[in-house]
């Protein structure tokens, strides 16, 4: 049987914390419907006590979705608390999401504290949220810079007070996938308790290894990943949904399953840079515009003959266009003769090879030959 791992997105929170990607409530509950329809399991619907207006969006989304469990974020303050339980009076399915600082250098020189009180401080605030909500997520943040021992006593606490889910975020994005694995193992392997919670993780991309971080947490029992769509976020960002929900889907061998239905996932993405207007790169794995496009002439020729030969995944699987054939001065004649049948020229090889000669010198002028290009050269002949 495979082990289910819970998609907890988060593209409505840390997402919209990207400056330029604010959200107003109607928009927030457009993305929320449309990450219902993909198959989320948590919302993470937004940080309430940060303004009026985000408590309102949060009271919202809970009323327009559910489906999902809905979360909403609180610093491990108990007037925060207060006000997430607030934002959630309306959830089918709700979840108060704490979180404190781990990490000495938080500690020190964020909190200007010590270890005692800041454990005390999240050990008080996961009881005083439970009196809100069965459901309890706490988040030791910066997890991945924490010292293993201090962490263990830090996560056995706060599941002796009574959280449901435990989230060990890589908030700087600091880890290697090694390190932040072995982390993941010695809680498992050190924490009383631990068997009877869902074990999260909340990686960052400041060195590009969100995604390979909590593919590495997945690896070493962690069955929550918090994400967003096209993987915006906090300065870099986070672990794309859509690059993790895919890696599972396609590596059988992980044993592991999410409830996401790939074929929303481009949908979701056009709509979340629509709506945040942001732009994803060309070559972003899975929804980029290249991700499924093919010009050099080895793979053209190797994927004429089996696609599979250079695609892993089929670009219906995830709900995007079909694989397009770029022709630039990379290409090769089964590429270009490809190309030629689909606007309707059939070619003797000799035809195809004098077509070919005159290909190759506009491709060394021009970065992309369009259609039209084709039809000059077939009519220049």
């Amino acid at each position: 049987m495979k082990n289910d791992i819970l998609i907890f997105d988060t593209t409505l929170r840390d997402g919209e914390q990207v400056p330029g990607c604010q959200l107003n409530t109607s928009e927030k509950i457009t993305v929320a419907k449309a990450l219902e329809e993909l198959g989320v399991d948590i919302i993470e619907a937004g940080f309430p006590i940060s303004s009026p207006g985000d408590l309102d969006a949060v009271k919202e989304v809970t009323k327009a979705v559910k489906k999902p469990i809905i979360a909403a974020l609180s610093r491990a303050i108990k007037k925060d608390i207060e006000v997430a339980a607030e934002s959630l009076q309306y959830a089918a399915r709700k979840r108060i999401h704490t979180f404190i600082s781990s990490s000495d250098i938080h500690i020190i020189h964020q909190f200007k504290s010590t270890r005692e009180k800041i454990l005390k401080q999240a050990v008080e605030s996961v009881k005083y949220a439970k009196t809100f909500a069965e459901d309890v997520e706490f988040s030791a943040m910066d997890a991945g810079r924490t010292e293993n021992e201090f962490l263990a006593t830090f996560i056995e606490a706060t599941i002796k007070a009574g959280a449901t889910t435990i989230n060990i975020p890589d908030t700087t994005g600091y880890c290697l996938p090694t390190e932040f694995g072995e982390k993941i193992q010695y809680l498992f392997d050190h924490v009383k308790g631990i068997e009877n919670v869902v074990i999260s993780v909340h990686c960052h991309n400041d060195l590009g290894l969100a995604t390979a971080n909590t593919l590495a947490a997945i690896q070493h029992g962690a069955r929550q990943v918090e994400v967003t769509v096209n993987g915006i976020g906090e300065r870099a960002g986070n672990t794309s949904l859509e690059e993790i929900a895919m890696i599972i889907k396609t590596r059988e061998d992980l044993n592991a399953q999410t409830h996401i239905i790939s074929q929303n996932i481009f949908p979701t993405s056009l709509l979340v840079r629509k709506l945040m207007h942001m732009p994803v790169q060309p070559n972003k794995a899975i929804v980029g515009k290249n991700a499924f496009a093919h010009s050099s002439g080895i793979h053209q020729n190797g994927f004429l003959k089996n696609r599979f030969t250079y695609e892993i995944m089929d670009p219906s699987d995830v709900g995007a266009p079909l694989s397009t054939f770029q022709l630039t001065a990379r290409s090769g004649r089964s590429g270009l003769a490809f190309q030629l049948k689909k606007l309707g020229y059939e070619m003797t090889p000799e035809q195809l090879q004098e077509i070919y000669e005159k290909f190759l010198v506009l491709a060394d002028q021009k970065k992309h030959v369009t259609k039209r290009d084709l039809r000059s050269l077939v009519s220049s002949k």
